[in-house]
């Protein structure tokens, strides 16, 4: 099992916003260091906690400043962005990390997002599925492009001047493109089966419950069988809150602290969800009534602390109840105590990883 980073940071939103864009890039650069294999943030530009308002701005600052690990968008919300803005810019920050980067994208979810970008009562798929074919048909095309949408109209017909390169948009480094993971926010999500037949991969989000985590595999499953290729564990990526202490009762303050940084964490994600329709997320059954799901139980099904001994012993009965998957990904959060989210990290990758790779091969 691959151990990476996946952070849709929520600070608070009192807390000054260069320091918190500073630790989060602090994580990411330590994430390098401890050989994390690969790192992903979101982006939302209507949210004062989760408050990094470009992926690809936020990539384009650590990219010279990392050295192995491969970066991810975590999203690009394609309904928002125009499809020649997604193409140029990820294939400019793809030459920026030398081939290192990995193209994650989805409709959105913010649904503040979506109202400020006018697409709130919009088909918010079917504008992502034509921004994502459009960007491809970018890449493998030449001038002038003349692609027609619903959403979107793509040409350079009456500007291209070929012999001194205008009217071109950019291709990326990696040919034909940089590796493509959607994200799996839905207990037995079709999109995972539509993603896997196009050849791309699936992230398992953070905030859902084991049972539709393990959905996801037979849909990834049923995808590969359509495409005629193979389903390998290997290319499934499963997010998870973790929190890793030298002690166990530092571990359970920190991770069930009413203040702290997970309990916060779960319950903004918590409000939103709730408030738009998506309490089912944290159910841990289908017909659980609406008024079992508590912030409590979110947390105490979702947040796996202890110490590494634990931690490990944990992972592994995780993996034993949704099957077995390629990359762990470490979600991040917020660092209330900056020693404390930096010894977590360094716990996980050198302590942690180690025994659940040793418990695997058993």
């Amino acid at each position: 099992m691959n151990l990476g980073f996946f952070t849709m940071p929520i600070h608070p939103l009192d807390k000054d916003w260069r320091l918190s864009l500073r630790e989060d890039r602090e994580a990411f650069l330590l994430a390098d260091e401890l050989g994390f294999t690969e790192a992903y943030v979101g982006e939302h530009v209507t949210d004062k906690a989760e408050n990094i308002t470009s992926c690809i701005a936020f990539l384009a600052w650590i990219a010279a400043a990392t050295k192995k690990i491969k970066l991810g968008t975590g999203t690009i919300n394609m309904p928002n962005t125009h499809p020649a803005t997604v193409a140029a810019s990820m294939a400019m920050l793809d030459h920026m990390l030398d081939g290192r980067l990995i193209f994650g994208i989805s409709p959105g979810g913010l649904l503040s997002d979506a109202e400020l970008f006018g697409n709130l009562d919009a088909n918010r798929n079917a504008m992502f599925l034509e921004c994502i074919n459009q960007v491809l048909e970018i890449w493998a095309g030449k001038p002038p492009y003349n692609f027609v949408g619903k959403y979107w109209n793509i040409s350079t017909q009456k500007t291209l001047i070929g012999d001194i390169g205008q009217g071109f948009i950019a291709k990326p480094l990696q040919r034909p493109h940089p590796p493509i993971v959607v994200t799996a926010v839905a207990p037995f999500s079709k999109g995972v089966t539509e993603a896997a037949a196009r050849g791309w991969e699936p992230i398992s989000a953070n905030f859902l419950m084991p049972a539709w985590v393990k959905s996801h595999w037979p849909k990834y499953v049923e995808g590969c069988e359509r495409a005629g290729r193979p389903a390998e564990p290997a290319n499934w990526r499963v997010a998870k809150s973790v929190f890793v202490a030298n002690d166990a009762a530092t571990a359970k303050a920190y991770a069930t602290d009413p203040e702290g940084p997970y309990v916060y964490y779960y319950r903004s994600l918590f409000t939103k969800l709730k408030l738009g329709g998506r309490i089912e997320l944290f159910k841990t059954r289908r017909d659980q009534p609406d008024d079992e799901v508590t912030l409590e139980m979110i947390c105490d099904k979702l947040i796996i602390h202890g110490t590494p001994e634990s931690v490990a012993d944990q992972l592994l009965a995780f993996q034993d109840e949704v099957g077995t998957f390629g990359t762990l990904l470490y979600a991040g959060k917020d660092w209330k105590d900056r020693e404390l989210g930096r010894q977590s990290m360094i716990l996980m990758a050198e302590k942690v990883m180690p025994l659940v790779s040793a418990g695997t091969s058993k």
